[in-house]
């Protein structure tokens, strides 16, 4: 099983096309265990960040790591659900299932390198990237196909934040600045 994942993860990042046409057939036992692992090792490795941060103490460092992990696996599950609505509008047609296995495989550099610190970032870009190629290999669409429905996915929560957090800075400046008289 390790030999698996370690093979795995060298693929995502020197050959990620070939990798996922491999994980075409993995089942879901696999991509979870597979999407655990690398999830509780950047939950660990966030939490320590934390710890030598010197933010939130031990029983934050440990509220922390449980709530990565949860948050995680929740996170991406409602992720892909959104992801393959875009995928299907595009025109996929290869189920759930494959949506999944792209998403949860394509976050393999975030979760093995992005928590560090201001570099991570750049890791969280290569797993976007990742999740074009694995939506392109295992849907069966065009890379515009892919583009398109990831971006939609990406784009409509972030419009909505923004304008969430616009609203919440309009109401609190309205509510803090004073009347003249």
């Amino acid at each position: 099983m390790i030999d698996t994942m370690v093979d795995r993860v060298k693929g995502f990042f020197l050959k990620p096309v070939e990798t996922f046409r491999a994980s075409r057939k993995d089942d879901l036992g696999t991509v979870f265990t597979y999407f655990g692992a690398l999830l509780l090792f950047y939950a660990v490795l966030s939490s320590l960040v934390c710890a030598v941060s010197g933010t939130g103490g031990a029983a934050g460092i440990v509220a922390d790591l449980i709530l990565t992990v949860i948050a995680g696996f929740v996170g991406m599950l409602v992720f892909a659900a959104w992801v393959h609505l875009w995928v299907y509008v595009v025109g996929g047609r290869e189920g759930i299932m494959q949506t999944v296995n792209a998403l949860f495989y394509g976050s393999t550099p975030s979760l093995l390198l992005g928590w560090i610190p201001f570099v991570g970032i750049i890791f969280s870009l290569w797993s976007l990237v990742l999740y074009v190629l694995g939506v392109r290999e295992l849907q069966g669409i065009s890379t515009a196909r892919a583009v398109i429905a990831i971006a939609i996915a990406v784009v409509i929560p972030l419009v909505l934040i923004a304008l969430l957090a616009a609203y919440f800075m309009v109401s609190v400046v309205s509510m803090t600045t004073p009347v003249p008289m």
